[in-house]
């Protein structure tokens, strides 16, 4: 079994989460892969992109992948595991499903369309601690996938804070109520999910390392 992390939106594999479950991986033994989503070009970044960059990081067939995705990065983990039956299970964190009904009306109608005019938006960047630009492509990009579309029956776990300003915890809601094999873990917490390191066990036990 391989193990990948994907770092959320704007973020990176120094973020407080790819650090601890990477030390906690270390210390079973296990090398958890966690790729830079940016590629050091933020700026044209894409789900599409993201996907073709974890793809290649899979082993040779048939070894099996897990895959821990925080909010953008918890969508392209599921968006991956519909399409790859090298991934055995998902472990999602505050995932961004139904992310452009969330995050675009966040923005306000006004910066959309100067988005859409300019093609380029200045986004905070919390790894680089500054605003960076980034292609209205994203957008365009992200519209091709939809989550409700997903049905693969991959064993999942989806921690989510009641309180995630970014992602409303209905949406996780709402993809674990037709799903199964998805189980739901709510923390009073917010997007940044910053007690998920208390559920370790819970992780550690449903992705059956010891």
């Amino acid at each position: 079994m391989d193990y990948i992390y994907l770092h959320g939106f704007a973020s990176s594999p120094n973020s407080a989460k790819a650090k601890y479950f990477r030390q906690a991986f270390a210390e079973l033994g296990i090398n958890l892969k966690t790729p830079d989503l940016n590629q050091g070009n933020f700026s044209q970044l894409t789900i599409t992109r993201q996907i073709e960059q974890i793809k290649a990081e899979f082993p040779p067939s048939p070894t099996s992948v897990t895959l821990i995705g925080s909010s953008l990065g918890g969508l392209t983990a599921a968006l991956l595991a519909e399409k790859s039956l090298q991934v055995q299970r998902l472990v999602l964190l505050a995932p961004a499903f139904e992310f452009l009904s969330h995050w675009l009306p966040q923005l306000g109608e006004a910066k959309l369309k100067q988005w859409q005019d300019e093609r380029q938006l200045m986004v905070y960047h919390y790894s680089k601690k500054r605003s960076l630009p980034l292609s209205y492509t994203f957008v365009l990009d992200a519209a091709n996938y939809q989550d409700n579309q997903l049905s693969r029956p991959v064993p999942t776990l989806i921690l989510h804070g009641c309180d995630d300003e970014v992602i409303s915890i209905a949406a996780s809601r709402n993809y674990a109520f037709s799903r199964p094999w998805v189980e739901l873990i709510e923390l009073n917490s917010d997007h940044a999910l910053a007690d998920v390191m208390t559920k370790w066990q819970q992780i550690k036990s449903f992705i059956q390392i010891s």
